[in-house]
């Protein structure tokens, strides 16, 4: 809205606005009272004459009188004001003439003692014109407050319909009303928080100062909260709750109008989530990779991850990173498609990590298809029991919410280093990528990210055409060979170099007897033109072995 129409809080004018239009003006107005409220919001205009005149009020009017109802002895006056002033109405304005030459004391004074903006006009002035453009001026405001409002919305629209989802939301209206924006749970559990507080603090601290040890009380003067509406218990059930609070400047009534509009884009949002758990879940997910992408600062994360329900005391951290088969890195559905229910998965691995017996903050990352996860440990010593007991519960979760689909890849679980913040974030970061390298790797409880480093780096040289050159000169003869005749041999060359060259261990395993596997040996040799005895062999035959998996 241009500065020329000033607008209060409420939605209306202020009573300094009104004094500036034509009107009013003509009558030269002349303030006598609550000179310092002239910032009250002027709902409507009301003119009158009658000493009962308050209980035609709703408060927020400026009242037009010539002063026929104010009485004629000073207890009446002081009455008549005071029963104004308990209505709430904006500003009392009296135009001087036939009744009154000049306004009494009796009701100057206590206008002034209530705080009541008071105005004696000088000059005679038509009420039905006064009254057509404050109105005009009022629906005006109103109507500005409306494309405020609707620009709010179709900005928050077109963020979920670009991939967005709540985080933009809450973003775009934490921009709009420069203040932090937070989306609660009904029973007051942080799910998402975005802006800044004062002097650019973080919002997760303003939350926790004045939300989070105080659920149960009403928010500060001035706050804006708008119930989001959705779950399954029925027709306007509430599903959580968005908050404004106005830490750094003051709300008006177009953030509450831009609010409404978010909430009921995150309506939507909720019902698709369809439970609040995968909400909570994403939220984690989210911290958890700020977190790893350095968004988070380590000497920050401790206080956020409090407000996230962790307190893992003052043992190492150790990362650890579940991924979906068939998500996004790799072959395969994506990840919003893939186990569809997210809600189900995130509600499932929280129970059954609930039985690990050590603090656990738990996140999903439905469009990587990766579920992070941070576990408290006493000591670094825990950490292989720590790995073997979440590998186990986070694969079992899985399970149950069926998200392990049949002909997909089983998920994949990769265990980064223990340490503390700013290792836990590196950890975090080095788990999710060597968990997309680890698909299509044997099925193993867990995997150490340490020990899958050559993975990792093969996985990020798979669009290099050098790569996909290399492997075909290793074992390319041997894959020629498997094509067309039998028995396949880069199997048995598989588990001959997994047992780094022993025959009698790769026989028993592949139920060979030993001349048989002579004979697999000597014709890959054969074949490759090469010393399968030979070191630097093995290091290219192992390295391209692994390599395959990622050449496309």
């Amino acid at each position: 809205m241009e500065s020329g129409a000033e607008s209060g809080p409420g939605g209306g004018i202020t009573v300094r606005r009104a004094l500036e239009l034509p009107g009013l003006r003509g009558g030269l107005p002349e303030i006598v009272a609550g000179g310092d409220r002239l910032g009250r919001t002027v709902r409507w205009v009301h003119a009158g004459e009658v000493p009962h005149i308050a209980s035609l009020l709703k408060g927020g009017e400026l009242l037009l009188t010539t002063g026929y109802g104010l009485g004629t002895r000073p207890a009446e006056q002081r009455a008549f004001v005071r029963t104004l002033a308990e209505r709430g109405i904006a500003a009392l304005v009296v135009e001087l003439g036939p009744r009154f030459a000049r306004l009494p004391a009796a009701l100057v004074d206590t206008a002034r003692s209530l705080g009541l903006p008071l105005v004696q006009l000088h000059r005679e002035v038509p009420f039905v014109t006064v009254t057509e453009e404050i109105h005009t001026e009022i629906v005006n405001g109103h109507y500005a407050l409306l494309r405020r409002a609707e620009e709010v919305h179709r900005r928050c629209t077109g963020a979920l319909l670009d991939g967005g989802g709540v985080p933009k939301v809450l973003e775009i209206l934490a921009g709009f009303g420069g203040n932090p924006v937070f989306l609660e749970t009904v029973d007051g559990r942080l799910l998402y928080a975005a802006g800044a507080g004062p002097e650019g603090t973080d919002p997760l601290q303003v939350w926790e100062g004045l939300r989070g040890p105080l659920k149960e009380a009403p928010p500060p003067a001035g706050s804006v909260l708008v119930d989001v509406p959705g779950g399954t218990a029925g027709a306007g059930s509430v599903r959580a709750r968005l908050v404004l609070l106005p830490v750094r400047g003051p709300l008006g009534a177009v953030h509450r109008m831009a609010t409404e509009r978010a909430a009921g884009i995150l309506a939507v949002v909720l019902m698709q989530a369809r439970q609040e758990d995968e909400l909570t879940a994403r939220g984690r997910g989210d911290f958890l990779t700020d977190l790893a992408e350095g968004r988070v600062a380590a000497r920050d994360a401790p206080a956020q991850a409090r407000v996230l329900g962790f307190r893992p005391g003052t043992g190492p951290l150790l990362p650890v990173v579940m991924r979906i088969g068939g998500a996004p890195g790799g072959e395969g559905t994506g990840g919003a498609e893939y186990g569809a229910n997210w809600a189900a998965l995130a509600r499932a691995v929280a129970e059954e990590l609930a039985a690990v017996g050590v603090p656990v903050l738990l996140g999903v990352r439905p469009v990587e298809g990766r579920v992070p996860v941070l576990a408290g440990l006493r000591g670094a010593a825990e950490r292989p029991a720590v790995a073997d007991r979440v590998a186990a519960a986070l694969k079992a979760g899985a399970e149950r919410a069926g998200a392990v689909r049949p002909g997909a890849p089983p998920p994949v679980v990769v265990v980064g280093a223990a340490g503390d913040w700013t290792a836990a974030s590196a950890g975090l970061r080095h788990a999710a990528e060597t968990a997309t390298a680890a698909q299509g790797l044997t099925d193993r409880p867990w995997y150490d990210a340490r020990r899958l480093d050559i993975d990792l780096l093969l996985w990020r040289l798979r669009d290099h055409p050098g790569l996909a050159a290399f492997v075909d000169r290793a074992i390319g003869p041997l894959r020629d060979h498997d094509r067309r005749a039998r028995p396949p041999l880069l199997p048995t060359l598989e588990t001959y170099l997994a047992h780094a060259g022993r025959k009698a261990e790769t026989a028993r395993e592949l139920h060979l007897n030993r001349q048989t596997l002579y004979n697999r040996l000597a014709r890959m040799g054969e074949l490759l033109g090469t010393d399968l005895d030979d070191p630097e062999t093995v290091m290219a035959l192992s390295l391209a072995l692994r390599a395959r998996r990622h050449v496309r």
